[in-house]
């Protein structure tokens, strides 16, 4: 790939025509070389703020052409250095793309740009008396963001993921040409489904520019229950028995004593109950208190006949905000506990998840360094950290690597896979390559290189 020089960076001027919109060398916020984990560093040559579609063609093009690294980026919310330049070249930065362009209601649909943000996007919907059911834990990652890591959240369990709702993309190719991928229908046998390849490919096969997703009319009444236990392997373990129940929770969590007493710690906010070991959090939906009583009582009883010590009803708006809350929390407090740290978003079977998460305990003393760990037991996915405290870097970097290595075989026998919604990007591209066979490898290098021949686009992730 050709070195950025002024040259470059002057036609970039010129395509752009606004030259607060153009950042270069000195006035390239120090943001823009890592995302919100900051493991990966590498500083852009140049950020450009696009507006529209047809900018971001422009640039696409110019970059195709001299052959410069392009790197598309949104709220830079990520945990694995997916929007980190690696290469250098273009930052293109397309968070300022953030119009509702139009709401559908009688095909349930809403058409957006890559810029908007997740809580907007419910917020605006919901004021419609509409509902969005992907619900990634970061509410200001931008939707963009959220299409190319394919991300889940905590109503996977019930609605699915990101990838369930996205009915047509606008996408600018590589070299620059504007291609739309499915529509607002509802059924389509028309070929490949190049869509449905766009969501979860982290901006290594076309950007972003335009996105139609599906909605649902919004449930009128929620209920959660957090559910005490003794230990975290009676909590999981009553979760397959809920859902075989057909008990249809909104959403299953798990957490454990310490990292809520790290979100009491953060949020200087007590939780409704931390006297236990261990708790199970889940939300039940419908149209009405009646519709989802029998749901919610079920599963009460199924988890006081496996070991639960209480059960805790928050039927109205604040109790809810304070727990989940609390639980949206996590990821910062553990970060606000410790000096440094790096996570594994493992998914497993549901009926694996005990067995991961005590072999998460047990690695600490093995690897001789702190390991918390939360996640959605309802669907296998396990948020994992790995915590620096006050170790020296060298050995930081070798306990962590051992952890990491240990964790994602452990996942690989337990038949998961590496990431369950927050991608692989650039730190997690060595695992991936691991628990994949060659076959899989040289298909996606195959997809690759017909989408970017030249290789500029987000060049160095995955794989």
């Amino acid at each position: 790939m050709a070195k950025f020089d002024k040259k470059n960076y002057l036609d970039i001027e010129k395509i752009i025509r606004d030259g607060e919109r153009v950042l270069y060398k000195e006035n390239i916020n120090e943001e823009y070389s890592h995302d919100e984990l900051g493991n990966a560093h590498s500083a852009p040559d140049i950020v450009v703020k696009a507006l529209t579609t047809e900018e971001v063609s422009s640039i696409a093009r110019y970059a195709y052409e001299n052959e410069i690294p392009l790197t598309v980026r949104g709220s830079g919310t990520g945990l694995v250095g997916a929007c980190v330049p690696v290469c250098g070249g273009i930052v293109l930065d397309v968070s300022q793309m953030n119009k509702i362009l139009e709401l559908d209601e009688e095909n349930l649909t809403i058409t957006v740009e890559p810029g908007v943000l997740l809580m907007e996007l419910a917020q605006f919907v919901t004021e419609h008396d509409l509902f969005y059911p992907p619900d990634p834990g970061e509410k200001t990652a931008t939707i963009g963001g959220n299409i190319s890591t394919n991300a889940g959240g905590m109503r996977a369990v019930k609605y699915g993921v990101t990838r369930d709702y996205v009915r047509h993309l606008e996408v600018v190719l590589p070299d620059g040409r504007i291609v739309n991928f499915g529509g607002k229908i509802v059924k389509n046998s028309s070929g490949y489904a190049l869509k449905d390849l766009m969501v979860g490919s982290e901006g290594t096969l076309g950007i972003i520019t335009k996105a139609t997703l599906k909605l649902l009319p919004l449930p009128k009444k929620t209920v959660s229950l957090l559910i005490p236990f003794k230990n975290i392997s009676k909590a999981i373990g009553t979760v397959p028995k809920i859902i075989k129940a057909k008990c249809i929770p909104t959403a299953v969590e798990f957490m454990q004593k310490e990292v809520i007493e790290d979100a009491e710690s953060y949020l200087g906010s007590k939780f409704p109950d931390s006297t236990s070991d261990a708790y199970l959090l889940l939300k039940f939906d419908g149209n009405s208190k009646e519709e989802i009583e029998n749901y919610y009582d079920d599963t009460a009883k199924i988890c006081l006949e496996n070991g639960a010590i209480d059960i805790f009803i928050s039927d109205t708006d604040e109790r809810d905000e304070t727990i989940w809350k609390a639980r949206g929390a996590f990821l910062e407090a553990i970060k606000n506990s410790t000096t440094d740290m790096d996570e594994v978003d493992v998914v497993v079977p549901r009926s694996s998840v005990n067995e991961m998460v005590e072999f998460s305990h047990a690695l600490q003393k093995q690897v001789g360094a702190r390991i918390k760990c939360f996640g959605h037991a309802g669907d296998g996915n396990l948020h994992i950290y790995v915590l620096k405290d006050d170790l020296g870097e060298r050995e930081w970097v070798e306990k962590l690597n051992s952890a990491m290595n240990e964790m994602y075989k452990k996942a690989k026998e337990l038949n998961g896979e590496v990431s369950g919604e927050h991608g692989i990007g650039f730190a997690k591209k060595a695992y991936l390559a691991r628990s994949l066979d060659s076959a899989n490898i040289e298909l996606m290098r195959g997809i690759k290189k017909v989408f970017d021949p030249k290789n500029i686009l987000n060049p160095n992730k995955l794989f």
